[in-house]
């Protein structure tokens, strides 16, 4: 089963999130903050990571950065996804290696397609 890696300081998006993609035969595994998101993500090494932007400790912009920048990682497919909805904001996902920007409030079926897109094209 493929693993995924939900990154967020919001509970209910993480549980909601959760349900649905276990719910479609993925294993996942939760952080609430940045700090425990990378510690998860080097310990397991997930086939896609959810991960939110504005959180304690570490943003997400920044995890990002540390894993596309790692070759252990960097084939990971990260999906932002945030409040923030400005252009200039996207761009820096970019930069950072986020290969999706989605913005909240978000469809959850959205999220499914595109985690779907990156875990069962392969």
């Amino acid at each position: 089963m493929k693993k995924i890696l939900i990154v967020d300081d919001e509970q209910d998006i993480v549980e909601s999130l959760k349900f649905v993609l276990e719910s479609n035969d993925y294993t996942c595994y939760c952080a609430y903050n940045g700090e425990d998101g990378l510690r998860l993500a080097k310990e397991i090494v997930p086939d896609l990571m959810i991960l939110d932007v504005m959180m304690p400790k570490i943003n997400g912009y920044k995890i990002s950065r540390l894993l596309k920048f790692d070759s252990k990682y960097k084939n990971i497919p990260i999906l932002m996804v945030t409040a923030r909805s400005q252009e200039e904001d996207k761009l820096i996902g970019e930069e950072t290696g986020a290969d999706e920007y989605i913005t909240k409030p978000f469809e959850i079926d959205e999220v499914v397609d595109k985690v779907n897109g990156y875990l069962k094209g392969n």
